[in-house]
This record gives C-alpha cells, sequence and structure tokens, in this order.
C-alpha cells in the first residue's frame, strides 16, 4: 500500500475565502490524465470551472480527453506560447482568472507569470528540489529517482515562478520507492498520488484565495 505523507502550510496562513465563480485554464501537452481528472473532479461544481483547454502539441491526447468532457480546447505552438498579443487575448476572452499545468512541457513565459501572479499552479512527479530542473520532467524524472537510489519519491504542487521547477511549495505527497522498484512502478506509484491529489489541492488552494 502506498504511503502517503503531506504538507500543506501554505494553507493554514489563509483563512479567507470566497463565493466568487473561478475560470481555469489547464495547460498539458501530453496523454493528459491529470487534465481528465481535474475536469471530472470539478464538473459538477458551481464555483470552479474548467473552460478551456491548451496544448502546444496538436497530436497530444489530452485535446481528445477535453473534447469527451464538452470543455473547449484548442492548440498553441511554441511561438504564440511566447507572444503576449496572441495568449493575453486567448485567456482573457475565456476569462481565465487561474491557470493550472498538467504536464505542460514548455516554459511559461514570464509575461505570463506576472500577468497571472500565484495563479498558474504546476504538479511535478518528484519531491522537489530533488529531481528537479531543465531536462527533468516524466520517465526522466523515475529514472533519477531510480538511479540515485532513493527510498521515496512523490509529487510536488507548486506555483509557477521564473525559475524552472523553483516555484513556493503548495503541498508534497510521497510513496517509498524499495530496491526491487523500476523506473516503470515508480512512475505508477507516482500516478496514484496525482490521481488522488491534484484535484483535491487545487480545491483547497482555491477555497482559501481571498477575491
Amino acid at each position: 500500500m502506498t504511503r502517503v505523507s503531506r504538507e500543506m502550510s501554505i494553507f493554514a496562513a489563509r483563512n479567507i475565502s470566497t463565493t466568487s465563480p473561478m475560470n481555469i485554464a489547464i495547460f498539458v501537452s501530453g496523454s493528459g490524465t491529470n487534465c481528465e481528472n481535474i475536469i471530472r473532479y470539478f464538473q459538477t461544481s458551481e464555483r470552479y470551472h474548467i473552460v478551456l483547454v491548451i496544448s502546444n502539441r496538436p497530436d497530444a491526447y489530452a485535446l481528445e480527453r477535453a473534447k469527451w468532457l464538452g470543455v473547449p480546447s484548442t492548440v498553441v505552438p511554441k511561438a504564440d506560447l511566447n507572444n503576449p498579443d496572441v495568449m493575453l487575448p486567448l485567456l482573457r476572452s475565456n476569462d481565465v482568472n487561474f491557470i493550472v499545468l498538467a504536464g505542460f512541457l514548455p516554459l511559461v513565459p514570464d509575461y505570463l507569470i506576472e500577468a497571472y501572479p500565484q495563479r498558474i499552479v504546476n504538479i511535478h512527479p518528484a519531491l522537489l528540489p530533488r529531481h528537479g530542473g531543465k531536462g527533468m520532467w516524466g520517465h526522466h524524472v523515475h529514472e533519477a529517482v531510480k538511479a540515485d537510489g532513493d527510498t521515496e519519491t512523490g509529487i510536488t504542487i507548486h506555483y509557477v515562478s521564473p525559475v524552472c521547477d523553483g516555484g513556493e511549495i503548495i503541498a508534497q505527497f510521497s510513496t517509498p520507492v524499495s530496491p526491487e522498484d523500476t523506473p516503470d512502478t515508480i512512475a505508477e506509484k507516482v500516478h496514484v498520488l496525482e490521481m488522488a491529489h491534484f484535484p483535491e489541492v487545487l480545491k483547497q488552494l482555491w477555497d482559501a484565495m481571498p477575491a
């Protein structure tokens, strides 16, 4: 059975809630299991609305998942991602006021971080600051965990900053790694944590945000 430890101290400092609705965009590059999980979690919410899925890749399976679930989606190539004259009108036309990265590979440009301060959140498949930074995504992370002989790994949910994987940590959840584990089995353990905790943390974060 997976052991889970959690650090949610950032929520303790916030006790202001709001009933204002929030429109969320999910940025994703790949299969989109986290994307689908988040959409389903908030499907019946009257306060939190997933209004747009954005991918940098036209072949991302996440776009199909969004279509099944009735969420509008669009493809934004890297050149457009880095162009505020494209991205900001797109987000504003959908009244987006929070962005969730769910397996999004490109670096978020500084102008977008400035436009959405403390309103862009990422999930990383390791316990930052370990195994973070440039090149540390997906299976590369799990291979590094195995190669370094780590006895635990997990997920980190954090704010996005101009430093890759360097933003303020919101929550972490861990799972043990045994000598018998492979990068594939490590990935499976991490995926269990993602499915169990990412939407829950987002809801707690949004519930605690001031208007």
